[in-house]
């Protein structure tokens, strides 16, 4: 087994174990009650890299990834049209909510919201209305602060994780990945920061 194959099986592995509910189907729902998944792969002998970002309905993202390194000349895939890639080399789709993650969104929805991902200060908000205290839909405020803090800056092990696994072969052959599906309730489109392919 190669160095990509063994982080590839690795994140396979924690994607289906639903390690922690922070990687792979069924967590961390975004502010719509989606769970969507970001994963990324790279040979560290060539240091070129396959990710995706945003891949909705696909369980296995970091085998999407895996066929974006191996199979084009790109870097990123993201979103919908990831999702259009991933059923075009083979990919089944399918719902990536579960019972659990659906119910986590609902009673978020309860109290209002919170924790969240939108900005605000004490004395005025980037964002209209005030997201320590409402669902929104939020439009930027007019009123711009510099000094503003996060609404609710609750960030931990609980609520947003990731896997990143590395491997080393007899010959020091590298290869890392890496799998999440994100910060719980984030804003639809957020993604894990990836590298670009070296030219």
């Amino acid at each position: 087994m190669s160095v990509l194959d063994a982080v590839e099986r690795g994140c396979t592995v924690c994607e289906e174990e639903q390690c922690d509910f922070t990687v792979g189907f069924g967590g961390s729902p975004d502010e719509k009650g989606e769970t969507t998944l970001d994963a990324m792969i790279m040979d560290g002998t060539t240091m070129n890299m396959g990710a995706v970002c945003g891949l909705r309905r696909i369980k296995n993202a970091i085998g999407v990834a895996r066929k974006v390194l191996d199979n084009t000349e790109h870097s990123i895939l993201a979103g919908e049209l990831a999702t259009e890639f991933a059923k075009m080399v083979g990919f089944k789709e399918e719902s990536l909510s579960t019972v659990d993650s659906t119910r986590k969104w609902k009673q978020w929805k309860q109290y209002k919201c919170q924790p969240n991902s939108w900005i605000a200060s004490i004395a005025l908000y980037n964002v209209k209305p005030d997201p320590r205290q409402s669902c929104g839909p939020y439009s930027p405020s007019e009123d711009y602060h510099e000094n503003a803090i996060k609404a609710t800056p609750d960030v931990g092990e609980n609520n947003h994780d990731t896997i990143t696994m590395i491997a080393i072969d007899e010959d020091q052959r590298t290869a890392v990945g890496t799998s999440s599906n994100g910060k719980n309730h984030k804003i639809p489109g957020e993604a894990e920061d990836a590298r670009k392919k070296e030219e």
